[in-house]
C-alpha cells in the first residue's frame, strides 16, 4: 500500500477530497495541517451545535492506493486540474500491511450499562458478571451504547426491569440500531414496535434483533399505532419538541415516556413544549446530556 498526502486549503478541501474516490483511491482522510502548533485551530463545538468552522485553514488530505505507481499518478492528475493551484503534494509513503478488520475490531469493546447488564460486540467474550447481554456490532445506524443518551436510557430500562414483563407494548421512536427496543424484549416486554424514517435503520434494527433471539417489529414511523405503557425516543431536543403531540398520543394512561437527545441546558425547553400533556423531570445526567421522563396521568 502507499499513501499520498497533499496540503491544501479549507475551500479546496472537499473538491480534493471527490477527486481521490473518483479517481479510486481506496481511503481517504482529512487532518488539520496546524496540529500541534501554536495556531492549531480546533473544530470541536459543544455537543450537539454546529461546529465553529466547517475546515481547518489548511489541511492534510491522505489517499491510499495499492501501488505507488497509482499514487503518483492520482497526484499528476490532481495538480493539472486548473482548480488544483493551491494544492500541494508534501509525500508518497509506503503505508505498513494492517489487519483492518482486527484494528477496527479493537476500537469497540464491551460496554458496561450496569454492574450485570452489558453490550457486548460479537468478536469479544461477554464479562464475567453480565448476567444480562446484549450482542452489538457498530454499524450504519446509531446506537451501540457507548453515547452517554443511549447509556441513560438502557440505564433506565435495566432499573425497571422488574416492571418489562408487564409491558405489552413498546414503542422505541427514532429506533436506529434498534438497541433500546432490543433491549426492553431481553427484559421481558411484548409488542415491541422500533420505528425510524431511515430504511438503513428498521435492517439494522431486525438484524439485530435476530442476533438477540428476540421478537421486535420494525418498520418506518406510520407503524406506530394506538397507545403504549412504555415510548422511548433519543433524537435530539428540536426534533423530540415536535415530535411531543405525537409521542404523548401514543403514551397510554400511566405509561412511562422516556427521551434522551438532550443537553442540560435545553430542559426548559422540553419541559415546556411537553406541558400541555406530561409533566417532564430530568432522570439522569451524563456528560452534559441528560434524560427526561414522565407518567402520563
Amino acid at each position: 500500500m502507499h499513501e499520498l498526502i497533499l496540503i491544501c486549503r479549507e475551500e479546496d478541501v472537499e473538491t480534493v477530497s471527490d477527486a481521490l474516490m473518483e479517481i479510486e483511491s481506496l481511503a481517504v482522510s482529512v487532518e488539520d495541517a496546524d496540529a500541534d502548533t501554536p495556531i492549531e485551530n480546533a473544530l470541536f463545538g459543544e455537543p450537539g451545535m454546529p461546529a465553529p468552522k466547517a475546515g481547518w485553514d489548511r489541511s492534510v488530505v491522505k489517499a491510499l492506493f495499492e501501488t505507488e505507481a497509482q499514487a503518483t499518478e492520482a497526484a499528476t492528475l490532481l495538480l493539472a486540474q486548473d482548480w488544483a493551484s493551491d494544492v500541494h503534494v508534501q509525500t508518497i509513503q509506503a503505508v505498513e500491511e494492517q489487519d483492518w478488520v482486527r484494528l477496527t475490531q479493537s476500537q469497540f469493546a464491551p460496554v458496561e450499562i450496569t454492574p450485570t447488564f452489558w453490550i457486548v460486540p460479537s468478536w469479544h467474550e461477554a464479562p464475567a458478571q453480565a448476567r444480562q447481554k446484549m450482542r452489538l456490532d457498530p454499524g450504519l445506524a446509531f446506537g451501540t451504547g457507548s453515547h452517554p443518551t443511549t447509556r441513560m436510557c438502557l440505564r433506565w430500562i435495566a432499573a425497571h426491569g422488574d416492571e418489562a414483563a408487564g409491558w405489552d407494548r413498546v414503542l422505541d421512536y427514532g429506533c436506529g440500531s434498534g438497541i433500546l427496543a432490543i433491549a426492553t424484549a431481553l427484559f421481558g416486554a411484548r409488542g415491541i414496535d422500533a420505528v425510524d424514517i431511515d430504511p438503513a435503520a428498521v435492517q439494522s434494527s431486525l438484524q439485530n434483533a435476530q442476533e438477540n433471539q428476540v421478537s421486535i417489529h420494525a418498520a418506518l414511523p406510520d407503524a406506530a399505532q394506538g397507545e403504549y405503557p412504555v415510548v422511548l425516543a433519543n433524537i435530539l431536543a428540536t426534533p423530540l419538541k415536535l415530535l411531543a403531540p405525537l409521542l404523548c398520543n401514543h403514551l397510554a394512561p400511566g405509561g412511562h415516556l422516556v427521551l434522551a437527545g438532550i443537553l442540560e441546558r435545553q430542559a426548559d425547553e422540553l419541559k415546556a413544549a411537553y406541558a400541555p400533556f406530561v409533566s417532564l423531570e430530568v432522570a439522569d445526567q451524563e456528560d452534559g446530556w441528560i434524560l427526561m421522563t414522565a407518567r402520563r396521568g
